[in-house]
Formats: C-alpha cells, sequence, structure tokens
C-alpha cells in the first residue's frame, strides 16, 4: 500500500499460466445457484427495473450502457464462484489499458475484484485483472487470453461493526485467478474506488453482490455461491 494509487510507476505481477483445469465448475450441493445460464431471476438494475444485459445460451452478456446489476438478494461472508470472458476480438487496433475487458465483481455492492483483459495488456497494477481494485495488485498474473473462459473462486469475509458504528472488524478476501493464489486473505482499507480510497463506514450485514457495466461486452456463467458462517475466530 506504500505506492500511489494506479501508479504505473508500480512494478506489475509476474506472468504465470495457470493450469488447464476444466471449466465450468458445478457448484456443490449446498451452493446457491446466482446464474443458471437461462434468465436473469434473481437479478434487477441499479435502479430496480429488470436486469437488461443479454441472456444467451448458458452465459449473460455486458450490454454497455444499460448500467450494473445485481442481486436482489444479500450476502455476507461468502465462498463466490464467478466464470468470465473477455471480448474476442479485441475492440479497436487501439484498445489497451482499462478499455480491453472491462467490468467488476462487488462483494455487498462496494468491494470489487476486478475484471479485465490482462493478457498482454499492460496498466496500472492495482487494476489488473483480479486486483482487488484500487488496493491490491494479484500475486501473480494468471490471465487467459481474451476469449477464452476464465474464473475466480473469491472467499470473502464482510467487515464488522460496532452497535454504535464503530469499524470492529475490516473486510478480508482471498482469490483465486483460475486456479492460482492472487489475494492471499488481504485485509481491505474500505471499499474500492477509482482514484480514491474511502474509509469504512457502517452498512447492512448482507447487502447485493454487484457486476458491472463499464462499457465493454464482458460475458459471465456459471455463478454461485456458499454462504459461510458468520462465526469467526
Amino acid at each position: 500500500m506504500d505506492w500511489p494509487q494506479h501508479s504505473m510507476e508500480r512494478p506489475t505481477p509476474p506472468v504465470v499460466a495457470p493450469g488447464k483445469g476444466a471449466l465450468p465448475v458445478p457448484p456443490p450441493a449446498d451452493a446457491i445457484v446466482l446464474f443458471d445460464g437461462k434468465s436473469m431471476l434473481g437479478w434487477e438494475a441499479d435502479s430496480g427495473r429488470a436486469a437488461a444485459w443479454l441472456v444467451r445460451p448458458a452465459h449473460v452478456e455486458v450490454v454497455p450502457g444499460a448500467g450494473n446489476i445485481h442481486t436482489t438478494r444479500g450476502f455476507g461472508d461468502v465462498q463466490l464462484h464467478v466464470e468470465w470472458r473477455s471480448p474476442l476480438p479485441v475492440a479497436g487496433v487501439r484498445a489497451e489499458g482499462q478499455d480491453r475487458g472491462n467490468s467488476g465483481v462487488f462483494l455487498m455492492g462496494m468491494y470489487e475484484v476486478q475484471v479485465l483483459d490482462s493478457y498482454k495488456n499492460k496498466t496500472y497494477a492495482d487494476g489488473q485483472a483480479a486486483a482487488v481494485y484500487g488496493q491490491f495488485p494479484p500475486l501473480v498474473n494468471a490471465s487467459r487470453p481474451p476469449g477464452v473462459w476464465q474464473s475466480y473462486d473469491i472467499v470473502f469475509r464482510r467487515p464488522r461493526f460496532t452497535r454504535n458504528g464503530t469499524l470492529q472488524r475490516p473486510a478480508t478476501m482471498t482469490v483465486l485467478h483460475n486456479g492460482v493464489l492472487v489475494q492471499d486473505h488481504v485485509t481491505l482499507v474500505g471499499p474500492t474506488a477509482n482514484k480514491a480510497r474511502p474509509p469504512y463506514a457502517p452498512h447492512a450485514d448482507q447487502l447485493p453482490i454487484l457486476l458491472q457495466d463499464h462499457g465493454h461486452r464482458v460475458r459471465y456463467r456459471n455463478i454461485w455461491l456458499r454462504e459461510l458462517s458468520d462465526d469467526l475466530p
């Protein structure tokens, strides 16, 4: 956290080719399936209207300009599995940096794991794929090429607040990108944001999971989670 946020001078993580693990990963017996590839039931736009993303056989695609979507149900501590694919062909011969396959997975609507086409694509380290956006670059760059399905497995522990709203315990996150550990139980300094590091503010124990419309036709499929016990050591 000593580097300025979004610094292009910050060293980028080393590239590690992920294994060839088979996707999609079937949900376990106790999972809550958030997207089954058939409909957007259980999702809505930020406006409260029906989610306007494009549902195709087995996946949903961001419709640029349609806005973010989020679950109609809230969640706290979870193990979340998301599969995503950045667009191919890459939009525009000069598309680079943050303008390639940009989207995001937000826990509780405010703690983002960045989605980006980071395959042979230079950008600031804390904004590449699998970064806890603006806070923690991934340990390594385990990205697959655009047009190839990728996976995130996220273990998220929500922040705890006292009854008077004081932060008691910050949020933590562990992330595997294509089966490779890229965030090792990092402690978030607050909600994630662009060019800002806002402090924690008290909020509900359960809030929706959000997928971001950042103007690129990123695809998602096979989204499921397991709710984790609130009992922490």
